[in-house]
């Protein structure tokens, strides 16, 4: 594959991590709301674990999403190595494995983060 087409699917990893955010971002904005407005504390239980259990599907398919686009893009970053005659952008995406790294960790960890803060927040 060629140094154009390889930046081509880069790019189109990082839209799709990008893209990944969008469900659960809408899903927190709708909690927060919620919450902000204290209608978790006389919702039932059922309603609240089901909250939870949506908010809980969506992160998760999101993370999955993000780490797969992660790892296919640290392959990219292999085969951008080979590149002869790479250009400057080229060479700079191929130094990008320990970012991606970082990445990956990341968000597992806000991940998790966020979503301890939305049990609290619904669960109160």
């Amino acid at each position: 594959m060629d140094e154009k087409k390889l930046l081509s699917l880069w790019n189109e990893k990082r839209s799709q991590i990008i893209a990944a955010q969008f469900g659960p971002t809408l899903m927190l904005v709708a909690i927060f709301v919620v919450a902000a407005f204290d209608k978790f504390s006389m919702a039932s239980d059922a309603t609240k674990y089901f909250t939870l259990g949506v908010a809980a599907v969506t992160g998760l398919l999101a993370i999955i999403s993000q780490y797969a686009a992660i790892r296919e893009a640290e392959a990219l970053i292999i085969d951008l190595k080979k590149v002869d005659k790479a250009s400057a952008l080229s060479k700079k995406v191929a130094e990008s494995g320990s970012l991606l790294q970082l990445t990956a960790v990341a968000i597992v960890a806000m991940g998790l983060g966020t979503f301890a803060l939305a049990a609290w927040a619904v669960l109160g």
